[in-house]
């Protein structure tokens, strides 16, 4: 998973505005206000939700305004964040706007725990003393971070980003609300929609035959799969491997953000071991289990510990070319 090479003081959210004054069309189906019970950064908050810079789902506009086009158990709908750190304003669009603003303090960090965690390396202490508004998201939508972590097995970060972008954009829902000026936004394709997908355009958009197969297994199991942010982050991994082409390391990617799991490692990535152990160590390669290792202080919260090492540390150096995309033939 992408985040941001360093750390930053949070920027406070614009004030909120007209929604007929600003383009984003009618006024929205519900609105609401929330108080964080401490810190927040919103924008750091939501990043891993962001599926590169051209996701049509997520979208922060040049005034900060943050923009998430989601597909909930109500129906598509467009959630607007803006105000303060302190007080955050929510306005919402589509079938989905009263799920999503139920679901807002959630998303936020509401029921994660930051003071659980306790620093135990220079880096990682300063890392967390330079984000205090960290917090770690949770949608409640298992399927909605379950396909675009599937779509992002095996292959480079751009092309996984390019085929969700190019999927949902095509067999996707228009985003309700959001006016032109956001350029165009869409929510994810319904069960129906993924099935409806002909194999040619999967393979337009790079996805190999492997995971378009788990894509459909997935979507057909929606609901299902939805039903896990009952259970605990653990066992919902445990029972998202049960379907052929889901791993650890797509079950760990989809649970930190359905379920704001902080002790999810990622393991099977081709770069999170060596840039923790860089980051910790020195070393300039280290495998899973030498992060494991180095994260194993931090057990409960070794998702949230990896998340400010990224945050606080810079990349192992590079000794050979980038790993070229695949090209389509």
């Amino acid at each position: 998973m992408p985040y941001p090479a360093r750390s930053r003081p949070p920027l406070p959210l614009p004030a909120p505005r007209s929604p007929t004054a600003d383009g984003a069309g009618p006024a929205p189906a519900r609105s609401r206000s929330w108080i964080p019970d401490g810190p927040l950064d919103v924008r750091r908050t939501l990043y891993p939700l962001r599926r590169g810079p051209g996701d049509p789902a997520f979208r922060i506009t040049r005034d900060g305004t943050v923009w998430r086009a989601g597909r909930t158990p109500a129906g598509p709908g467009t959630l607007r964040l803006t105000g303060s750190p302190a007080a955050i304003e929510g306005h919402a669009w589509g079938p989905g706007a009263e799920w999503l603003l139920d679901a807002l303090p959630a998303l936020l960090g509401a029921h994660d725990d930051p003071s659980a965690f306790v620093p135990r390396h220079r880096l990682v202490h300063t890392a967390h003393r330079r984000n205090p508004g960290l917090r770690l998201a949770r949608t409640g939508l298992v399927l909605e971070s379950l396909i675009p972590s599937i779509l992002e097995q095996k292959v480079t970060t751009g092309e996984a980003y390019q085929a969700w972008r190019t999927l949902v954009l095509k067999y996707g829902d228009p985003a309700p609300g959001p006016g032109p000026d956001l350029g165009r936004m869409a929510v994810m394709p319904d069960a129906r929609g993924w099935s409806l997908i002909p194999s040619w355009d999967w393979h337009a958009a790079g996805v190999d035959g492997k995971r378009a197969a788990t894509v459909l297994r997935a979507a057909r199991l929606g609901p299902r799969l939805d039903a896990l942010t009952r259970l605990s982050a653990t066992e919902a991994a445990a029972r998202l491997q049960v379907v052929p082409g889901i791993g650890p390391w797509t079950a760990a990617e989809t649970v930190q953000r359905s379920h704001g799991a902080a002790d999810a490692v990622t393991v099977g990535d081709l770069h999170l071991p060596h840039r923790i152990g860089f980051a910790l160590t020195g070393a300039r390669r280290s495998d899973d289990e030498t992060m494991l290792s180095l994260l194993s202080p931090y057990a409960g919260q070794r998702h949230r510990a990896a998340r400010l090492i990224l945050l606080g540390a810079p990349s192992p150096p590079r000794h050979g070319p980038r790993l070229a995309p695949n090209v389509q033939p």
